[in-house]
């Protein structure tokens, strides 16, 4: 018979958490669907291939009728109490102030993060499930607002494993849990019936989609999941984040097979950069320049952000626009005001786009923003009746390379040093959500940090000192970057270089820092206390 195994201690707490029936249905979860899940790491894998041996993404034919086909929509807000309107959406991790904060801020929506902003360490992971189960149970001291956010929860991604679980099947073989499916199990299963009976529901946001397959696969665990517990079906409402440029050029495929339980769709800035540098990598036309010109005026990440639109409102869904990670708590109070500034000019553009909502990454944000959203949606809760027929996205307008010139200086090669061996810093440290360079970074930054790193060298560019991008320069500028930190005693330097390295310095291009990364320093320091069956 299968079951999930304990492989690290319980803290206060935990025993709730990880109940005997909460265990065995994530157990379910993973009876039912790790084979699919492999499946769709080959998938993954041979996709990856094909586009770096240089077939670029295109619209599928064989999903041709799906785009075509006018009749279909998605439930949308229809029968999810909270969700009609989302015009400021909050971001963030989900330690206890953490939750405090988001849950006393006046965000429309909050999005529990347990992937980008969360290092995954076993009492984080945890931790915040506990936290989310007393938030949702009215029992989290701190909490005083009456009209809190609506809470959604973001599970990691399918390439992250959760290996303090441990998923025996019915022979005995042993395979570490996944952790999109621990999160998204131990959520719903203690969640779910309380979320309804306080008159909202089970939310959820998708992470690192690639295809629509992907998308048919959650919508196939959320029915079974719904089944199992006896919930209605299409309860359970999900907005997927398009942040990849694979999912992108099946956006309105993923709707179709989410569609009973979709809400909506996310763009996510930095990270489908990421991705863009990921799959494009060996391509040299598709060397980015320093981050600094990397902005949502660009012409693809422009037909980005228009067809998102457009798709979201043809089919009934909700559009939400891009993340401002600018940080409030700051000295510097006119350096604040003028950035918060520049944010609700980005803001005005995303609600003239006809996006029904944003994101923000610091509470301090919220007002700010509402008051962009407010004016432009004034007593309307969103604005899906804009359609955006003036919108003509093709493959090539969403592949424009204009804009692109690959401008790279020395400050910007350090600057991605600094953010990418900060951010590594403080995420072995437990911290997903770092204030790094006068904002708030979270995985995705760090990610097309060390990205473009590896992408410049590959490329051999020249900076605009004149010297040509090697391992040797990064290391030197690397070097004197350090010797400029402050260091205190519960730093980890010394490893986050080592993660630097491998994942920007070596031949090798890693998918995602955080597995490796994961893998080598994070388990081993929380799995050595007893094994609990």
């Amino acid at each position: 018979m299968s079951y999930m195994k304990i492989n690290a201690p319980l803290e206060t707490g935990f025993d709730t958490i990880l109940s005997e029936p909460a265990l065995e249905f994530v157990t379910a979860l993973h009876d039912q669907f790790s084979g699919r899940i492999s499946e769709m790491h080959a998938a993954r894998d041979l996709r990856a291939k094909t586009i770096r041996n240089g077939t670029f993404p295109r619209f599928t034919p064989d999903t041709a009728g799906i785009r075509a086909d006018q009749s279909w929509s998605v439930a949308g807000a229809t029968g999810a109490p909270g969700l009609d309107d989302r015009r400021v959406e909050l971001t963030g991790p989900v330690s206890e102030p953490d939750v405090v904060a988001a849950l006393n801020s006046r965000a429309k929506v909050w999005l529990a993060d347990l992937e980008d902003a969360t290092s995954p360490t076993w009492a984080n992971i945890i931790g915040g499930q506990v936290n989310l189960f007393k938030a949702v149970r009215g029992t989290l001291p701190g909490i005083t607002n009456r009209t809190q956010p609506t809470i959604g929860l973001r599970p990691r991604g399918w390439h992250l494993p959760e290996k303090h679980l441990i998923f025996v099947d019915d022979n005995g073989a042993e395979a570490s849990a996944s952790g999109a499916l621990v999160d998204f199990g131990l959520y719903f299963f203690h969640n779910a019936q309380r979320l309804i009976a306080n008159g909202s529901g089970p939310y959820f946001y998708l992470p690192k989609l690639e295809s629509s397959r992907e998308a048919r696969l959650w919508n196939q665990i959320f029915v079974f999941s719904q089944d199992r517990l006896g919930i209605e079906q299409g309860t359970i409402r999900a907005t997927a984040h398009i942040e990849t440029i694979t999912a992108m050029f099946q956006m309105e495929e993923i709707l179709f097979e989410l569609r009973d339980h979709c809400a909506g769709l996310n763009a996510a800035g930095w990270d489908y950069l990421f991705s863009i540098v990921k799959n494009f990598r060996n391509s040299p036309e598709w060397v980015l320049p320093d981050r600094e010109h990397l902005t949502m005026d660009l012409p693809l990440m422009r037909a980005f952000t228009d067809r998102l639109v457009a798709t979201c409102h043809r089919r009934g869904a909700h559009a939400i626009g891009t993340m401002s990670n600018l940080m409030t708590d700051h000295p510097d109070e006119a350096f604040v005001a003028s950035e918060v500034e520049k944010m609700r000019e980005i803001k005005a553009r995303e609600a003239t786009q006809g996006f029904d909502g944003t994101w923000v990454a610091d509470p301090g944000l919220v007002p700010a923003a509402l008051e962009v959203f407010d004016a432009a949606l004034g007593e309307n809760p969103n604005q899906l009746e804009e359609h955006r027929r003036d919108v003509y996205v093709c493959a090539e307008n969403l592949l424009d390379q204009s804009g692109l010139e690959p401008v790279v200086t020395e400050e910007g090669v350090r600057l991605n040093i600094r953010v990418a061996i900060g951010y590594m810093n403080e995420w072995l440290g437990g911290k997903g959500n770092v204030a790094l360079e006068n904002l708030l970074e979270d995985a995705s930054t760090a990610e097309i940090s060390r990205s473009q790193i590896w992408q410049w060298i590959h490329h051999s560019v020249t900076l605009d000192n004149g010297q040509q991008l090697t391992r040797n320069l990064v290391e030197r500028y690397m070097g004197e970057e350090l010797a400029l930190i402050e260091r205190h005693p519960a730093d980890h330097f010394a490893e986050a270089v080592e993660i630097f390295r491998m994942s920007a310095l070596e031949d090798e291009f890693p998918e995602f820092f955080t597995m490796p990364a994961y893998d080598e320093h994070l388990v081993d320091r929380v799995s050595k206390g007893a094994v609990f069956a």
